[in-house]
């Protein structure tokens, strides 16, 4: 059974900084593109970050420079670093796994206010 279990969300005010972390099990966590996407309210789900199984990352322009994506693939873990937030970065997060199987995570809230 495909599990992905995010956490690290939160409240956090204007240029603050919040790390996420998500746990997989059930795949062979370092053949999968492991992406986090975030879902703003009232708006699509969207693309934020993706770290490639042969390597590499990609960032959606919106975040670059201010997220950080990485994995630990002794640990099934890949994880987001989000520094400078903006209340616009507000959304729910999900993590997903893409590769022989596709799972979402459950989603974490991140509030960005003061």
């Amino acid at each position: 059974q495909v599990q992905l279990v995010e956490s690290g969300g939160g409240l956090v005010q204007p240029g603050g900084s919040l790390i996420l972390s998500c746990a997989a099990s059930g795949i062979a966590f370092r053949l999968y593109t492991m992406n986090w996407y975030r879902q703003p309210p009232g708006k699509q789900r969207e693309l934020v970050a993706a770290s490639l199984s042969g390597g590499g990352t990609n960032y959606a322009d919106s975040v670059k420079g201010r997220f950080t994506i990485s994995r630990d693939n002794a640990k099934n873990t890949v994880y987001l670093q989000m520094n400078s937030l903006k209340p616009e970065d507000t959304a729910v997060y999900y993590c997903n796994a893409k590769g022989i199987l596709q799972a979402w995570g459950q989603g974490t809230q991140v509030t960005v206010s003061s």
